[in-house]
């Protein structure tokens, strides 16, 4: 009898620890505050980038699976300029060391004085180990404009709030700034063209011949190449560049919603994050945008179409929405209004709080507590679900997962978009093309 109820107390005791973990892993800690639950999620998401980190570079891992060939030692440079904005958060939030940030930091910028790079612009994708080019593709072998802007607006980011006037600071601003310094925008004009061009490489030269024209997540690209110090670009390439395409202006109603700039519905809302982790949207316009106007209502666009749900795809609704490119049920695509498929991604509602705070948090509380079992991880929420197909990811991006820390920092506090736009090469950049902003002295 004695052994029967000792054997029984095993098993509740063993089904207890199994409840527990279930609902550590789920999230399910219904007490949390807003304020709590969004302090956890960047957390726990900021792992991805300093738990996973590559041992060797410290630089951010393309994805956390196998999938496509990637291998182990693919590191992504737009990934790294994401995951170094989530350093910052991490530091300010006391979640690891200014000192502990400052030493991955110095690691990170060492490695990528040394690393392949292309008049100054690096590759999409390195190897973490050795530097040296990992093709995106078969012709995509050498500088990547775009991935090497997004890198930038990072470490810009780290430059001016690694500010003290210590050795290892001052080490790691002069590290940067030499960096900085050696990309030549003004190269990727080929041969002064008034537009840039995404890739060049010394195997296949311009062959790619892609073109950095807008509305998309480029913006960005157009403002550093304008800020370089000793490589700018001139105004028209901007307003002869970017702005010259059929898919730039808009101006249409979609929803009953206003949309400046874009595809249709707005596409994929990437659009609205990438190039606004650093670059402060509130107040800043030129001649062709209002850019807070042009991402909240695209958000809203984005948003409604979920929560009207035109194809009936399971789950959608006012607490379960965001499109966006992602991994999804087949391999990858860019999702959007008018490529929907079913497939939600967590970090486009997630990286629009800044637009939509109260819509974002209705969003974040249905991934948490009632998808948390399915999609929480040790980094946060995996990449996207499709409740329709009954399909969850696995899998972890690091251009998906930076964006959530970053974003819903700036909707916190502001910080990353403080200190971006206090670089005195900003100001300038956005001068030289017209910008204005409530943050331009």
């Amino acid at each position: 009898m004695k052994f029967f109820n000792y054997i029984c107390l095993l098993c509740a005791l063993a089904f207890n620890v199994q409840a527990q973990v279930k609902q550590k892993k789920a999230g399910n800690h219904q007490h949390l505050s807003d304020t709590a639950l969004l302090e956890l999620v960047q957390q726990q998401t900021f792992r991805y980038f300093w738990d996973f980190g590559h041992p060797v570079s410290g630089m951010a891992r393309e994805r956390s699976n196998k999938a496509f060939d990637y291998g182990d030692e693919v590191v992504t440079t737009g990934g790294t300029g994401f995951g170094v904005m989530a350093m910052v958060v991490a530091a300010e939030r006391g979640w690891i060391t200014r000192d502990e940030a400052l030493t991955r930091l110095l690691k990170m910028i060492s490695f990528l004085q040394k690393a392949d790079n292309y008049h100054g612009i690096f590759p999409h994708w390195l190897n973490g180990s050795t530097g040296k080019t990992i093709p995106f593709s078969r012709k995509d072998d050498g500088g990547d404009l775009v991935e090497t802007a997004f890198l930038f607006q990072g470490l810009l980011t780290v430059r001016q709030y690694f500010n003290h006037d210590t050795p290892r600071e001052n080490e790691l601003r002069n590290k940067i700034n030499r960096t900085w310094n050696e990309a030549e925008w003004d190269w990727y004009t080929r041969d002064g063209r008034n537009v840039l061009y995404w890739h060049w490489s010394p195997n296949n030269g311009w062959s790619m011949n892609h073109e950095i024209r807008g509305w998309n997540e480029c913006l960005i690209t157009y403002v550093l190449a304008a800020s370089s110090p000793d490589h700018s670009i001139k105004p028209e390439v901007y307003h002869q560049g970017w702005t010259s395409s059929p898919y730039f202006r808009n101006d249409r109603e979609f929803y009953g919603i206003h949309l400046p700039l874009g595809f249709d519905y707005g596409g994929p809302l990437f659009f609205s994050h990438y190039s606004f982790l650093g670059l402060d949207p509130r107040g800043l316009k030129d001649r062709y945008a209002d850019y807070w106007e042009q991402n909240k209502n695209h958000t809203l666009i984005n948003r409604e179409h979920c929560v009207r749900n035109p194809k009936g795809f399971k789950g959608y609704g006012a607490d379960c929405w965001g499109l966006t490119a992602s991994d999804t049920y087949d391999g990858y695509n860019a999702q959007s209004p008018e490529n929907d498929f079913g497939t939600i991604t967590p970090t486009a509602a997630l990286s629009a709080f800044p637009y939509t705070p109260e819509y974002s948090m209705q969003a974040l509380k249905y991934f948490y507590y009632k998808l948390g079992n399915k999609i929480w991880s040790q980094y946060g929420f995996t990449d996207a679900f499709n409740e329709t197909r009954q399909w969850y990811a696995s899998s972890h991006l690091a251009i998906d997962q930076g964006p959530i820390i970053v974003m819903i920092e700036n909707y916190r506090s502001g910080l990353l978009w403080k200190l971006f736009m206090s670089c005195p090469e900003i100001q300038n950049g956005l001068k030289k093309l017209d910008f204005t902003s409530p943050q331009l002295k």
